[in-house]
């Protein structure tokens, strides 16, 4: 199973060096490069081949692909909600959060309580999935979910998305949203650094799971293979295909 906009997204860049290595490999990192080979390789992308059409700026263009997917697929599987996908909204525009927008204009109005709190409470996740609230009590839509995109996962990249997270838990009034990542990392023993944890990240969703699990059968350590047979056994990492029925039925 693979994104349907995975073969759009994967494919090779060319280094300054010359070098042509995979999209979503380290090209520091010899392992990264070989799982991320084989994986193009098992979605039958042309290898090798540097296509014109292949996006060079891929952060941006997953968040993209991934909100025009939910867009569609999500209210495909529940069309009883009025669902609501959006990019990069502000938490604040939804009702767990709507406080915190009270919260940032007093902090406009006073620059001690700037210094005192700081402002990395308004979260502007990459993906956010909103259904409406309670016509009685609310006007705003409430946040169902939200959806960390990261191409690859890199150690700084994992704190981001904890500290992102672990905000969002923190501030919200009533229920959590369900709090995921989506990437194409080609490296298990990456993915397991944002997987584990205490849960900041209910879960990790791989736009190539299989093309992934068979590249690091065929190519991966013995680390590497423990690492996602850990991951996968405990429902931490997940196939792309499974997010949207996730959110419609959870």
């Amino acid at each position: 199973m693979s994104a349907s906009f995975a073969v759009k997204l994967l494919g090779w860049r060319k280094l300054d060096s010359g070098e042509i290595v995979p999209n979503s490999a380290d090209s520091n990192s010899t392992p990264s490069k070989e799982l991320a080979r084989r994986i193009l390789d098992s979605l039958e992308v042309p290898p090798g081949i540097v296509l014109p059409d292949t996006p060079k700026n891929l952060g941006p263009k997953l968040e993209q692909a991934v909100t025009a997917d939910l867009s569609e697929t999500v209210p495909e599987t529940d069309p009883s909600r009025a669902w609501q996908i959006g990019h990069k909204k502000v938490v604040a525009d939804f009702s767990q959060y709507t406080h915190l927008g009270k919260l940032e204009q007093a902090v406009h109005k006073n620059p001690v309580l700037s210094a005192d709190l700081g402002r990395d409470y308004l979260i502007r996740p990459d993906v956010t999935v909103g259904v409406p609230g309670d016509p009685l009590l609310d006007t705003v839509p409430f946040l169902h979910a939200a959806v960390s995109c990261k191409w690859t996962i890199r150690s700084d990249r994992v704190q981001n998305v904890r500290h992102e997270f672990l905000q969002m838990i923190r501030h919200r009034r009533g229920r959590l949203p369900h709090l995921v990542v989506v990437t194409a990392e080609p490296m298990p023993s990456r993915i397991a650094a944002i997987a584990r944890g205490t849960g900041e990240v209910d879960a990790v969703y791989h736009i190539a799971f299989d093309a992934l699990r068979e590249a690091v059968k065929d190519v991966g350590s013995k680390q590497q293979q423990n690492d996602l047979a850990e991951i996968i056994g405990q429902g931490r990492l997940r196939p792309y295909e499974e997010l949207a029925p996730t959110l419609a039925t959870w």
